[in-house]
């Protein structure tokens, strides 16, 4: 199967991590990099192009421009650097697309940020002007005050989250390693690199192996979970080199890299964001009947739930599991877990009785639920 071509795509999120930017043992911008990186994305701009880029790198910046010694810091000092930090790597990029006529905007993001739904139409709405005013929004974790708690903890995630958002259609991880190879190339001369992922399944999913298994803090482990955030909302995806200059010249020369694949029909931009919650609240196991209606497009009725797992209110993500565990898909669900539990299993009529209230008769709203397209496709239209 062929893969497509980087001129097709119009909206593309490029993720640069702080490896690659930064030299650490100078705790310096790699400045010829990352000028050779910005007339790529300015080709990608002039060619009429949306572009957005994910940063990493201003705990490193931080650290060198406060001199702070070597060693792991505590939160709150990454906190302080991240602060300084972000200065810095605010001006770089405003200074390295600005020689291409370029305008840089800094978007600073926490993880409620995307989960939330209110704040996450904020966060797009800002983006969407900016590239309606052809300016690149260079976005990063807000580290100042993101604690491990509430953070993403790594900008693979993050940037799969901002291109479903911003309803891109590819996303490029910028790494250390030009693609998914079956076993760790490092130890295994034989591994062969997977130039094609058309779905992520198990299989994909071991030889992303631990996530302990590479340098950064990233790693494949994480990579994969964007892949899996990524094109269940429409957008495909590729891993490829950073450590040579061009990077996306040579992508777009045919450069050796991992795409993953998405389903031909995007779905819509609430359901994008359903897709890829990165913390569901809970779990409905629902029975055979009701899977066979979700995946029918309907909606999930009170009757066909027969456990609730977890604490949710309502409106918040929960994942959909068959009787078998399966996972069938993701919504928002109406009712909050105390009700949730009441009325499971019941009819829609007896809910409304048991609860007193005239609520809505679905427990998920078909509008408000993303099925996995295990059988022909997604049918959350």
């Amino acid at each position: 199967m062929s893969h497509p071509k980087l001129k097709d795509f119009r909206r593309i999120v490029v993720k640069v991590g702080s490896s690659l930017l930064i030299d650490s043992a100078a705790g310096q911008v790699k400045e010829n990099w990352l000028k050779a990186l910005a007339a790529d994305i300015a080709a990608l701009h002039q060619d009429g192009k949306d572009v957005l880029v994910v940063s990493s790198g201003s705990i490193a910046l931080g650290r060198s421009r406060l001199k702070l010694p070597a060693g792991t810091l505590k939160l709150e000092e990454s906190q302080a650097a991240a602060a300084v930090g972000q200065i810095a790597l605010a001006r770089i990029w405003s200074e390295v697309l600005g020689t291409h006529g370029i305008g840089a905007g800094q978007i600073l993001v926490t993880l409620q940020d995307t989960e939330e739904r209110r704040r996450y139409l904020n966060a797009r709405s800002t983006i969407t002007k900016l590239l309606e005013w052809r300016a690149v929004p260079v976005i990063n974790e807000n580290d100042t005050v993101a604690t491990n708690e509430i953070r993403y903890g790594d900008n693979d995630r993050l940037a799969a989250r901002v291109a479903t958002m911003t309803s891109s259609d590819l996303l490029i991880l910028l790494s250390d390693i030009d693609g998914l190879y079956d076993a760790p190339p490092g130890a295994n001369p034989n591994a062969k690199m997977i130039p094609i992922v058309e779905a992520v399944t198990a299989d994909i999913e071991a030889m992303a192996g631990a996530a302990e298994s590479e340098l950064s803090r990233g790693g494949m482990r994480t990579k994969i979970e964007a892949a899996k955030i990524a094109t269940s909302a429409g957008t495909h995806m590729l891993i490829a080199s950073g450590k040579i200059e061009h990077p996306l010249r040579a992508i777009a020369e045919g450069g050796k890299c991992t795409w993953f694949l998405t389903p031909a029909n995007p779905i819509t931009a609430r359901k994008r964001w359903i897709a890829g919650s990165l913390e569901p609240k809970g779990t409905l196991v629902i029975d055979a009947g009701a899977v066979n209606a979700l995946y029918a497009g309907r909606s999930l009725l009170p009757a066909g739930v027969i456990r609730v797992d977890g604490v949710f209110a309502r409106g918040d993500a929960v994942i959909v599991r068959g009787p078998d565990g399966h996972e069938i898909g993701r919504g928002l669900v109406a009712y909050d877990t105390e009700n949730a539990e009441k009325i499971k299993g019941r009819s829609s009529s007896d809910a409304a009785q048991i609860l007193g209230v005239s609520a809505r008769t679905e427990m998920i709203h078909r509008d408000d639920l993303v099925v996995a397209g295990a059988r022909g496709g997604d049918t959350g239209k």
